[in-house]
């Protein structure tokens, strides 16, 4: 691929002397970015009144508008006052920093500027601006992560092996200067110790990446799902209720009518002709009784819809960053109504049984209950993805002989304990595969029909917002059990993945 088919977007650079950011701007352009050029802040604010870039590389030092009087300005116009700002300066003070954050700027890069770590920070800001605007952008996004860590990964192989070659190289002279091998040999063990701990830190800094990316995508994934949701929830609730409500009236009015025509046909029974033929015509006996049936029916669909609605409020649960207590059988059962039509019998399978096995006296549980949802969405739409997968493969003889079932149990385990157990009866899964589905991006789905972070965002959820534990058992053939278990009351309040 091109550096001209990346289209990564356009950065604007704010330097009076943009001759020594030579090098950084011809990376930046070499990498798929537009590059503008402004000599003074000044000129960048009359530039971004005509077109706006994705990210601003300011320079703090510079004659009239300095870099903070610029950001300001920007941050005060509507036009501009969301695009990212990221200040360089050979200033390395904190006061420096905490002025340029407490003016709006997002980021601080200290010249001399350094090519990699100028385009991270870009990548980096702009990612982050792409995935408050577009839900779409998120796959793009992690694919453009993926390729950093992969460059990363390969930095760090290449080090590796540099310096594997600078220690045979050391070797041999070791081998030469016998008198100093102790020392040498003191000197490159303490060297190798310093590599492993800088390489134990990297690799813990790309998994802080990963698990960041992964809280973004799905917290704005599933912020955006739940406020569609609470709205389309809150459109239908009105009507619905009015129509509910005026159903029975309308019964009532029904039956009103229809003992008047009685009354009539008992006191005038020999009508005028007219009134004889309309009657004949219209089957009077079978309109009176197929008119409550009707209105009994059509009092039906209004209840189940009425149910699916409470449903869909119950899912979308939008607490905010405060924890409430929270009954789990009704978020159980909301995600349940949301999963329905993929639980209902289709052309190729049977449908697949829900057990419900609910402790009559689970108590509330003091939890975030959107995010709960979220865990039990992920679980049971995974065990749902596992029987069909399995299905594809069993004749309906077999299928028939073994039906499908996801058996879903809660119980108290403790005076301050309850577990939700979900267990299905698929195809199970491999000891290995079973230590990694927990692990972000880990996915045995084909492309297209998994990210592989809905298993790791749970655990997230369950383990560091709700210092509970999620546990996974299976073996091949003997189906899979998703344990759940948080305390029933939490001892300090702990901050939502939506925060």
């Amino acid at each position: 691929m091109t550096s001209e088919s990346l289209d990564r977007g356009t950065i604007l650079i704010v330097d009076d002397t943009p001759t020594n950011l030579g090098s950084v701007l011809d990376f930046l352009s070499a990498s798929g970015f537009t590059v503008w050029v402004a000599r003074s802040g000044s000129s960048a604010l009359k530039k971004v009144q005509y077109s706006q870039p994705d990210l601003i590389l300011l320079d703090v030092l510079m004659p009239e508008m300095d870099g903070f009087k610029t950001c300001q300005n920007l941050k005060a116009n509507d036009l501009t006052k969301d695009i990212p700002v990221i200040f360089m300066t050979a200033l390395d003070d904190t006061e420096s920093k905490v002025k340029g954050f407490n003016v709006g700027g997002v980021d601080y890069i200290t010249k001399p500027l350094q090519q990699e770590e100028v385009l991270a920070r870009a990548i980096t800001h702009l990612n982050l601006r792409n995935l408050t605007k577009k839900l779409q952008a998120q796959i793009v996004e992690r694919e453009r992560a993926q390729a950093d860590l992969q460059v990363l990964t390969q930095e760090l192989e290449t080090r590796v092996e540099q310096r594997t070659a600078e220690l045979s190289q050391t070797n041999e002279r070791l081998n030469q200067e016998v008198a100093e091998r102790k020392l040498a040999e003191a000197a490159l063990q303490a060297s190798e110790a310093r590599e492993r701990h800088k390489a134990l830190e990297l690799e813990n800094s790309l998994h802080e990446l990963k698990q960041v990316q992964s809280q973004l995508i799905q917290s704005e994934k599933m912020s955006g799902l739940g406020q569609l949701v609470a709205g389309v929830a809150h459109e239908i609730n009105n009507p619905i209720n009015f129509i509910y409500g005026n159903l029975s009236y309308a019964l009532e009015y029904s039956k009103t009518l229809v003992t008047i025509l009685d009354l009539y046909e008992k006191h005038y029974p020999n009508p005028a002709p007219d009134i004889q033929a309309e009657i004949a015509t219209s089957e009077l006996d079978y309109l009176k009784d197929d008119l409550p049936k009707m209105f009994k029916s059509m009092y039906l669909g209004a209840d189940r819809i009425r149910e699916i609605v409470l449903s869909l409020r119950l899912f979308a649960r939008q607490e905010g960053y405060e924890m409430r207590a929270v009954n789990l059988h009704e978020g159980m059962d909301s995600t349940l109504m949301i999963l329905q039509s993929r639980l209902k019998f289709k052309s190729d399978r049977p449908s697949i049984e829900v057990v419900r096995d609910y402790c009559p006296n689970l108590p509330e549980v003091d939890c975030y209950g959107g995010e709960m949802n979220q865990v039990f969405m992920n679980v049971l739409a995974n065990a749902i993805d596992a029987i069909d997968e399995w299905n594809t493969q069993r004749s309906l003889e077999e299928i028939k002989a073994n039906p499908s079932v996801i058996r879903i149990s809660t119980e108290v385990t403790s005076s301050n304990w309850v577990a939700v157990r979900i267990v299905d009866n698929g195809p199970g899964i491999s000891e290995e595969v079973r230590r990694h589905v927990f692990n972000p991006f880990f996915t045995t789905k084909p492309p297209g029909k998994g990210t592989g972070i809905g298993l790791s965002i749970s655990w997230q959820i369950v383990v560091e917002k709700h210092r509970g534990s999620l546990g996974c058992i299976s073996a091949p053939g003997g189906g899979t059990e998703f344990t759940i278990e948080i305390p029933i009351r939490q001892e300090s309040p702990v901050l939502s993945l939506s925060a």
